[in-house]
């Protein structure tokens, strides 16, 4: 059975309790995409680590939707603006973070996870809906992860460079192992219901 909308539960109890299930659900989500953000590898000839960041940031929002999804990253981003240490420890961290080189990746997060979210909650959750989503998602990461090096190295061929060539197969591994979780968690809830 398919859960109530908080409007529709009758007891103001029933929505108190639903609504702090979301919260946690979003909340979580944000520390999700913390931890996902430690497993980071320098690579000498760009200032962009390699993170399991972008993969946690396409999960949450195919598991959890467009609006959750949206909601988690924006957290995420006041957290890591806050001083906490959720960004990748490659990096300055605080709002020298979200500045830095990597800030246009990271400013697209809430986009990136409410696109993949908005995709695959309209239709059949199948692996295919899921991975287009991803893909579609992981272009405007790398569009604002992109525009913002080339603002800083005026430069469009060293901004692709530093920011995109380098981290095509490992992206396309994380969407695809993405996707196949978001795929698997759909039709293991949609059996429970």
């Amino acid at each position: 059975m398919a859960r109530p909308a908080l409007q529709s539960l009758s007891t103001p109890q029933e929505r108190m309790v639903e609504a702090a299930r979301q919260v946690a659900l979003v909340v979580g989500a944000s520390l999700f995409v913390a931890v996902c953000a430690r497993i980071s590898i320098p690579l000498p000839f760009t200032p962009v680590p390699l993170t399991v960041q972008n993969f946690g940031v396409l999960l949450v929002g195919l598991l959890l939707g467009s609006r959750r999804g949206f909601a988690a990253l924006i957290l995420y981003l006041a957290e890591g603006a806050m001083g906490m240490p959720v960004f990748s420890p490659l990096g300055p961290g605080g709002v020298a973070q979200i500045l830095g080189v990597t800030g246009g990746y990271l400013l697209v997060y809430p986009f990136v996870a409410g696109l993949a979210g908005f995709i695959f909650e309209r239709g059949t959750k199948s692996f295919a809906r899921a991975a287009i989503a991803g893909l579609l998602a992981e272009i405007v990461l790398f569009a604002g992860g992109v525009t913002w090096l080339y603002a800083a190295t005026h430069s469009l061929a060293k901004a692709a460079y530093l920011g995109l060539y380098w981290f095509f197969a490992a992206e396309v591994l994380k969407v695809m192992v993405a996707a196949a979780i978001a795929t698997r968690w759909g039709r293991g809830s949609a059996t429970q219901q």
